[in-house]
Formats: C-alpha cells, sequence, structure tokens
C-alpha cells in the first residue's frame, strides 16, 4: 500500500485528486497539510485523516510514501524538490512550474533521488486526443498545416449566485497563479497542439484583463512550429456555452472534434464526411497511471518534455503580450527564462 498525503486544497481539483486516490486500491489517504491551515483541517476532518500543519514533518514522515501537490502553483518548486528530497513520489496539478528553469530543477531532483514524478495533463488520455494522434500518424491529413484549439468556460462571470464568478477569487492572484485563464485553463490546449504540431519556434499573444482582474480572462495565442504548421489557441474565463473545440488542417484532409462529436474527411477516404464507428480506448487517468509507474515500473503516456514544454509556450505568451510582440523561442531562453534546451537531458 502507497501511504499518501495531501498537500494543500487550494487548485479546483484537489478533491477530484483526493477522489480517485480514495478509490484507487494501491492507495491510502493518511495526512493533510495545507499553506491555509482552517482550509486544511476542514478537508481533513472531512477525509477522517490528521491534520498536519508542518510541511517538512509531513516530507520527512516515513510512514509517508507519496504526496498530490495541490499548492499554489508559485509553491510548486519549493514543495516539490522537497518531497523529492525525502524520496516521496509526487504527482501534481499543472503547471509544473512558472518557469523552465524551475522545471528543470524539479526534474533534476526527481531524476537524482528517483521517485515518480507525473503532471497531471489528462487530455493527453482521452480517446479523441489518441484518434487525432492516429489520423496525424497515420498521414490521414497529409502535411499538418494549421491546428486549433479552444477550451473556455464562464468561471469569471459575474451572477447574482457569483458576484465574483464561480471561480475562487485565489485563482485572479497574479503571484500565486502565475497568470490567469491562458496558464491555467489554456494549459489543455497548449499540451494537446504541443503534441500534435510539434516543437515550438515562435509564440505572439494577447492576454485580455476583463472585469478588473489582475490575470487575463480571455486570452489568444498564434503558435508556429518548427514543422511549418500553425496553431491558433483559445481560451478564457468569460464565455458561457463555449464548446471544447480541436481542429486538424492538412493538406489532404481535415478533422473536427467539437466536444464529442467528430468528423474527419481525407483524400484518402473519398468524399464527404466521415464519422469514426469507433475511437481507441482511453489512457488510464494521469493519476493511476503514476500509481502504476510507482508499483510496476510502467512507463506513464505523460513525460518531462510534455510538462517543460507547456511551461516554455507559457512563458513565450507571456512574454510576448507583455512586449506587444512575436517572441521566438530562443529569445526566451536566452534571458534568463531557461538557459540551456526546450527539452533538456537532465
Amino acid at each position: 500500500m502507497i501511504n499518501v498525503a495531501l498537500l494543500s486544497k487550494w487548485h479546483v481539483h484537489a478533491e477530484d485528486y483526493a477522489r480517485q486516490a480514495q478509490n484507487n486500491p494501491h492507495l491510502a489517504l493518511k495526512l493533510v497539510w495545507d499553506e491555509y491551515g482552517k482550509r486544511g483541517r476542514e478537508w481533513a476532518e472531512k477525509l477522517g485523516i490528521p491534520f498536519e500543519s508542518d510541511l517538512k514533518t509531513v516530507l520527512a514522515s516515513s510512514e509517508i510514501d507519496a504526496v498530490i501537490v495541490d499548492t499554489p502553483t508559485n509553491m510548486h518548486k519549493e514543495v516539490i524538490i522537497a518531497a523529492a528530497e525525502n524520496k516521496k513520489h509526487i504527482f501534481t496539478e499543472k503547471v509544473l512550474a512558472l518557469s523552465v528553469e524551475d522545471c528543470k530543477a524539479i526534474i533534476s531532483a526527481v531524476k537524482e533521488n528517483q521517485v515518480q514524478l507525473t503532471v497531471s495533463l489528462p487530455r493527453l488520455t482521452e480517446d479523441y486526443y489518441l484518434y487525432a494522434q492516429d489520423v496525424l500518424d497515420q498521414g490521414m491529413l497529409g502535411t499538418l498545416t494549421t491546428i486549433r484549439c479552444r477550451l473556455a468556460h464562464n468561471g469569471a462571470v459575474v451572477s447574482k449566485e457569483h458576484p465574483n464568478g464561480w471561480l475562487p477569487d485565489h485563482f485572479f492572484n497574479q503571484e500565486k497563479c502565475g497568470g490567469g485563464a491562458f496558464i491555467d485553463l489554456g494549459a489543455h490546449p497548449i499540451y494537446l497542439t504541443n503534441r500534435l504540431a510539434g516543437k515550438v519556434c515562435a509564440v505572439t499573444a494577447r492576454l485580455k484583463k476583463i472585469e478588473n482582474h489582475e490575470v487575463d480572462t480571455n486570452s489568444v495565442a498564434l503558435i508556429e512550429y518548427e514543422s511549418g504548421a500553425l496553431g491558433i489557441l483559445e481560451t478564457g474565463f468569460l464565455s458561457s456555452g463555449s464548446p471544447f473545440q480541436l481542429e486538424l488542417y492538412g493538406t489532404e484532409g481535415t478533422l473536427l472534434i467539437e466536444e464529442r462529436h467528430i468528423r474527419m474527411k481525407s483524400k484518402q477516404l473519398g468524399e464527404g464526411w466521415k464519422v469514426p464507428e469507433e475511437l481507441p480506448a482511453s489512457n488510464l487517468l494521469p493519476l493511476d497511471q503514476w500509481v502504476d509507474a510507482i508499483v510496476s515500473g510502467a512507463t506513464t503516456t505523460i513525460n518531462d518534455e510534455d510538462a517543460l514544454n507547456l511551461t516554455l509556450v507559457n512563458e513565450m505568451a507571456e512574454l510576448s503580450n507583455r512586449k506587444g510582440q512575436r517572441v521566438e523561442a530562443a529569445e526566451v531562453l536566452n534571458v534568463g527564462w531557461a538557459k540551456e534546451t526546450i527539452t533538456p537531458d537532465l
């Protein structure tokens, strides 16, 4: 049995991961720690496990084998490295860290201490992503020329029930979050398109602050990939009824995904739109993959490169928005955000 400590209930998905952990037969929830004591004590009481106010005590405990990290993003580097140095396996909410340099430091500590780190990038396990990847790999679309991905919700829309929107107030804290809609909800379009289109070479982004928030709440980025393809990423906290959309356009065909509706045109399939009869089986959820890696040494489908390149695009987008111009990857890597390569061999 793997004994787990829950590190913070700050993120909105913390309860989801606790529930997934309770449903995994290899995990046992043993402790809660939270940087905000009142919140942590209430959560621990709800879960029926002890609360520990001192993080060092949690990480030093020989009875704890692994941690699930849902702290504010700006605490990830400190908390995750400390966990690794105490030989704890780590599952964490995205993003891994606020800079590629910090990501590299985390991954280095993880490798040095031989523990398992998995970042929650759940849409890489979904059947529609696996289908899109298969379509590309089989050449059904020819050469990919454009990829578009949109994911937005109404978390910052004011209503009588939610005068500040239904997202918690701390999701609009620049210092803790490192940004707003783009770094949080936009992470999903970023890591999906990174996988499907390849390495990023330039980003032009506009991260708009609306409704008096200090972080962006409506954002778009134009991505240029080394392959020559273009990406259009859209996200925001101000869209009601906006469906998830993933669109791939190539020289031989088009694949359109809107929620669960999937259709494709390909010169290789004749005229008209085709609807797949079945999709690939979804992979295990990231948390369950993390457990399998600990128990049996299985390789997770989510890797360090995914985490690094997610942060890279976020850094490039922030710099592009701040400077009001197109930013190349080399420019970001040369200004101290990260100094070696996009996907270093650590």
